[in-house]
């Protein structure tokens, strides 16, 4: 089950959300929150049936373990930390069997002639963003900064239904007091406003942008030659790196709005990112909750100042080494985390530097990096991505004057005439207009934005028959 379906709107989240305000006006505090994590179960059993028991099993297995490393006291150092090797281990390994088991084996036949045969094994749906999840509940709980040890609790940090198949990927501290709080167990009808108006444009993101646009560059990236166009290089290449955005994002809003109707806030895990002047900067806006997470327990955990082994440089690229392989079993996917640490190593060096380009230039540069370096994420092969790179300055498929080059783009343009205007929004949107954070940071429940959510929906609802699977579903 997704969030973009009939099936979710009309009839799950409405019984839930009933359902949960119900049992918290009549006093049933603890109910009302096994009522919820039993809509999250169910709400993930929906979407990846065949693996509910491994989830469950991966659930309970953390909470015990995140318990004992609790319990344990500060004499106990050397089994704390054994007790935590072996759940990041678990994690890590499971999470490395369904995942990148035909990366190794592919990888290994290479190496050495062998021909042992793919499995070709179903990821399960979110794997990658609970892992993720139930690592930093570990580490936070050897750290002491969990020390919630009732199960229901936990339960509901980590299968809260709005994040738990794409994220955002959020802290066991950041939830659970929230979900304590006598305040937010009440139905607040602002609160519900507010998540509606967010939802809205989360959906609009995902039904009204994202989905045309990703069919029409996956059409593009999935037939790829050795002799592509300049404009057709550059068009799909923008296009599927702003619908790769609003995909994503769409996703987030809709789960940090659905989140606000339940009077829980979720970390915002976009803010503008393509606004972004260099790559720290723009790294600092995309996917930040992602990104957070990889700071705290990998980044910090190799870097060290003054060392010339452990130096940010160092750290930052084995950070997005991980990142890399993180998004996706192939090497384009770690070679793009390392072309994006490369990047936001340059743009340090600068600062420190204290070199600046021109800001128009700043701009220019940091979204050709990032619509290039998207251009590895999305390709199945290097060959492929080469082959995109050699389109991107095939000048000669450009006409001889500007009158024809001119003539090209407009019939380009007019050739992919939908596609063409939905992009043109979409970049509008990413540059021009305030991101979902400070809209809702600044969210009135007036008749203007009422109306203007109403229609969004209206208009999302007419599209649901025709909805694209989420992106982030695919790693």
């Amino acid at each position: 089950m997704i969030f973009s379906t009939y099936k979710f709107l009309f009839l799950f989240l409405p019984v839930t959300f009933c359902g949960y305000f119900l049992l918290n006006r009549f006093r049933y505090y603890s109910i009302a929150k096994i009522w919820l994590v039993l809509a999250s179960f169910y709400f993930y059993a929906q979407g990846s049936p065949d693996f509910f028991p491994f989830f469950l099993g991966s659930v309970v297995g953390n909470y015990a373990v995140g318990t004992c490393l609790t319990k344990m006291d500060g004499e106990q150092r050397a089994q704390r930390k054994f007790l935590l090797l072996i759940g990041i281990l678990a994690n890590v390994g499971l999470l490395g069997y369904y995942k990148y088991t035909d990366f190794f084996i592919e990888n290994f036949n290479l190496l050495t002639g062998s021909d042992y045969a793919l499995k070709h094994i179903v990821l399960p749906i979110g794997i990658s963003f609970f892992t993720f999840q139930l690592i930093a509940f570990l580490v936070d709980a050897y750290r002491g900064e969990t020390k919630e040890y009732d199960i229901i609790n936990y339960l509901l940090f980590i299968t809260f239904f709005p994040q738990l198949i794409v994220g955002p990927i959020i802290h066991h501290a950041e939830i659970v007091p929230q979900f304590e709080n006598e305040k937010n167990l009440k139905l607040n009808p602002e609160h519900v406003a507010a998540g509606l108006f967010l939802f809205s444009i989360g959906c609009a993101k995902k039904i009204l942008l994202a989905d045309p646009l990703t069919t029409d560059a996956q059409a593009f990236f999935g037939n790829i030659n050795d002799n592509l166009p300049m404009i057709s290089s550059w068009y799909h290449s923008i296009e599927y790196t702003v619908s790769y955005y609003f995909d994503l994002s769409g996703y987030a809003d809709m789960a940090i709005g659905l989140g606000m109707m339940f009077n829980i806030a979720i970390p915002h895990n976009f803010d503008s990112p393509y606004k972004a002047r260099n790559f720290q900067d723009y790294w600092r806006r995309w996917h930040m909750t992602l990104s957070r997470f990889l700071s705290n327990y990998i980044f910090r955990s190799v870097y060290k100042k003054n060392c010339k082994w452990r130096n940010y440089y160092i750290a930052t690229m084995v950070t997005f080494f991980v990142s890399g392989f993180w998004h996706g079993a192939g090497w384009t996917f770690v070679v793009w985390g390392l072309v994006n640490g490369f990047f936001v190593c340059t743009a340090s060096w600068m600062k420190r530097k204290e070199k600046k380009f021109p800001a128009p230039i700043a701009y220019l540069l940091t979204a050709a990096g990032v619509v290039g370096a998207r251009v590895l994420f999305v390709s199945n092969t290097f060959t492929d991505a080469w082959n995109v790179y050699r389109g991107m300055f095939n000048f000669n498929s450009l006409g001889s004057s500007v009158y024809e080059i001119l003539r090209q783009c407009w019939g380009f343009v007019k050739a992919n005439g939908t596609c063409s205007i939905l992009l043109a929004i979409g970049l509008f949107i990413c540059w021009f207009l305030p991101s979902s954070k400070h809209m809702q940071e600044t969210f009135k429940p007036d008749v203007k934005r009422c109306v203007f959510a109403a229609v969004l929906l209206v208009a999302c609802i007419m599209q649901m028959n025709q909805v694209v699977q989420f992106l982030y579903f695919q790693f």
